[in-house]
């Protein structure tokens, strides 16, 4: 028998240890059975043996930084067994996981320590990724799906509200974890929406977003100044008053096509 994998702190790694969360979370995709699904971090594969379960072995892989974790699941994973990959997620790219460019599914009970990163990356492989769900800390999993004229409402919630339905499912307590983490963790699902087209610059929404989001305390009018050319202002806009929490990600659309309107101008 394989001796249990020893948690590392510098990769933020905390061992689900209930069998009946592990299979709530792989139930999230019980709707994509039969395309592929990338598990990122499955540590000592709690997760991963419900995946295999209801996926075909073929169309599931994990990718994994940690030698002693990767040698564990070569050694104790049932077969047939998935594709291990070896090496940091956020460095990967999805054609390097999945070649071509049909759609995949990604899972995991995510490191807190880079779970926003993990989600810029989904943004990233929108076009791709249909379904998104996983554990991560509850606060950052409440601010992903935070609706309009809350506190929690930021940057990751208009980016990813606009490309996907979000939906917070439930609360995990620390002491199924391995160590036991200090916060509570929350589970979410990303399901991609029917937008292709935002109807302005994507880019230069996503600088938008990230601008007033920058100044969160200020109105639109003034956290978006650095963005307009030099003279310019948006007093006379509906918008200019509120404050980037109240903001739908229309609104941010409406906003975008006004800073860009203001630059033709110049």
């Amino acid at each position: 028998m394989t001796q249990n994998v020893k948690p590392k702190k510098a990769l933020g790694q905390h061992f689900l240890r209930d069998l009946g969360i592990a299979r709530r979370i792989a139930a999230t995709l019980d709707d994509y059975t039969a395309i592929p699904v990338l598990e990122v971090g499955p540590g000592m594969g709690v997760l991963t043996r419900f995946l295999l379960e209801s996926h075909p072995a073929d169309l599931v892989t994990v990718a994994e930084i940690d030698r002693e974790s990767i040698a564990y699941l070569r050694a104790e994973l049932p077969d047939p067994q998935p594709r291990i990959v070896e090496g940091d997620f956020l460095r990967m790219a999805d054609t390097e996981l999945f070649p071509g460019d049909g759609p995949f599914t990604v899972i995991g009970n995510y490191p807190y320590n880079i779970s926003s990163q993990i989600f810029f990356r989904i943004l990233d492989w929108k076009d791709r990724v249909v379904c998104c769900s996983g554990m991560l800390q509850r606060e950052v999993a409440e601010r992903l799906a935070a609706p309009p004229g809350t506190k929690a409402r930021g940057i990751l919630s208009v980016l990813l509200q606009a490309w996907y339905d979000v939906e917070y499912l439930f609360t995990v307590d620390e002491n199924v974890f391995n160590p036991p983490p200090k916060v509570k963790s929350g589970v979410v699902r990303l399901t991609r929406n029917g937008v292709t087209d935002l109807g302005c610059d994507a880019a230069l929404f996503r600088t938008v977003v990230k601008t007033a989001f920058g100044q969160r305390r200020k109105t639109i009018r003034n956290s978006v100044r650095p963005l307009l050319p030099p003279g310019a202002t948006i007093d006379g806009h509906p918008l200019a008053q509120m404050r980037p929490e109240q903001l739908t990600v229309a609104q941010f659309v409406e906003l975008t096509d006004a800073v860009a309107g203001l630059r033709k101008q110049a």
